[in-house]
């Protein structure tokens, strides 16, 4: 008879998406994780050069153009001080598949895996299709992830643990003293550390480390992508870096499920990385003004937040029923369950989205939170 596998009846539609299908059509959407400025000029120019040339036409090599393994070579020596040699590079649709290779390639049947809850969707879902053992863990209060947490949760049956920093759904920012820790820990434990660096560049309070600077041994693998840094999450390109025998591995399952990254996007993710910096150092300042005005209004609200050191959301506590009172009236915001069992009581906003619609989102807001009280 016919059926399907234990490792899809694990995973569900993402809680995010039923929160969209569920708004009306004029909502304002606080839900979002997605930038609201255009793609570089430069970027795009260089995949319309490239296609024009014909350049795009057929399948580039499967770890990605060597233009664009050279460009995040240079972007990990540049920003991270890194040398990560363009051969240790592939090229992937999206940071989405990145984390689907790393889990792939790392988890066999029943290995667990240690992520952050509340922690991007991804993590579990990602763990279950690879046949691994979810293994979430809490945050602190600040919704950082402790080291310590991470260290007590390790058994002989873990096979990674995830870190996301600046974080998604929480926004939180780990300092250097954890950074070195994990890669202690990754070290001394044997265990892979899977450190999604997606929104790096996003950061207003403090700074961001990678493991992978700290780490004495390989055991650090990172995931990365073109989408929140420039704006470019329809392009759908991101990257996974790391040891050559781990490359090497992630290359045997990139090769039968996605053959290469998109051509054109693989010419505008070069461009990007290679050309100004100015348009995102524009767009973390537009970030960053928005925060601030979403945080003052949700403490005129009497809302509680972590204040979010980077990314672009917040994750205030709120009241039972509030997330519902807000969807009702017209604003999309996600419940925090969405994000793991440790998100009840909060909700995820996202603030990629203009500051007059933050502010009439947070009239909203307080309009729900007195309904509820």
């Amino acid at each position: 008879m016919t059926g399907f596998s234990d490792r899809v009846e694990h995973v569900s539609i993402s809680g995010i998406r039923e929160v969209f299908e569920a708004a009306g059509e004029d909502a304002i959407n606080l839900g979002i994780g997605q930038p609201d400025f255009p793609t570089p000029k430069h970027a795009r120019q260089a995949a319309l050069d490239a296609i024009e040339s014909g350049e795009t036409d057929a399948y580039t090599t499967n770890k990605g153009i060597p233009e664009l393994r050279d460009a995040i070579s240079a972007k990990h020596e540049r920003d991270n001080d890194l040398h990560i040699p363009p051969e240790n590079i592939i090229a992937t649709a999206g940071g989405s598949e990145a984390l689907h290779l790393v889990m792939e390639a790392h988890v066999s049947a029943g290995e667990e895996v240690i992520y952050p809850d509340p922690g991007f969707v991804a993590y579990e879902a990602l763990t279950h299709i690879a046949g691994g053992t979810p293994k979430p863990v809490p945050v602190r209060d600040d919704l950082t992830i402790d080291p310590e947490t991470v260290e007590e949760a390790i058994t002989e049956d873990t096979a990674a643990f995830v870190i996301n920093s600046p974080g998604n759904p929480t926004g939180a920012v780990s300092s250097e003293e954890d950074i070195r820790e994990f890669a202690r820990i990754a070290d001394e434990h044997d265990v892979l550390c899977i450190t999604d660096e997606v929104y790096e560049h996003i950061v207003f309070d403090g700074d961001h480390h990678s493991p992978m600077a700290f780490a004495e041994s390989d055991n650090v693998v990172i995931v990365n992508a073109c989408s929140k840094t420039y704006s470019m999450t329809g392009w759908r390109l991101g990257w996974v870096a790391g040891s050559e025998r781990r490359i090497e591995r992630m290359l045997r399952v990139h090769q039968y499920v996605q053959a290469c990254a998109s051509a054109p996007a693989q010419f505008a993710a070069k461009g990007a990385l290679s050309g100004s910096q100015d348009p995102v150092d524009e767009m973390v300042a537009s970030f960053q003004e928005r925060r601030d005005v979403l945080l003052d209004g949700l403490s005129d609200i009497g809302l509680e937040t972590p204040t979010p050191s980077g990314a672009f959301y917040a994750m205030p506590k709120v009241p039972e029923g509030w997330v519902d009172e807000v969807l009702s009236r017209g604003v999309i915001v996600v419940p925090g369950e969405a994000f793991g069992e440790n998100g009840a009581g909060y909700a995820r906003i996202s603030y990629a989205t203009g500051i007059e619609e933050i502010k009439e989102s947070l009239e909203v807001m307080g309009e729900a939170a007195d309904a509820v009280r």
